[in-house]
């Protein structure tokens, strides 16, 4: 007896996300508004400044570190 899985269970192409959304810059310069955003964290003046230390010392690399 064959064992399926419903259709459910499946998984739907169309719930993934696209290529062009994955990128985390399009050429524009990052902000700290940007990499304490990635952080997932909220954007207070404790956040803004390790977020401006952050881009100091690693430069816009820092965001594409945060991001998938």
């Amino acid at each position: 007896m064959p064992t399926s899985q419903p259709e459910a269970s499946k998984p739907s192409e169309d719930r993934a996300t696209p290529d062009s959304l994955l990128h985390a810059r399009t050429g524009t310069d990052v902000s700290a508004e940007d990499v304490v955003l990635a952080a997932g964290r909220d954007i207070t003046p404790r956040n803004l400044e390790w977020a401006k230390r952050k881009l100091d010392r690693e430069g816009p690399a820092a965001l594409d570190k945060l991001l998938p």
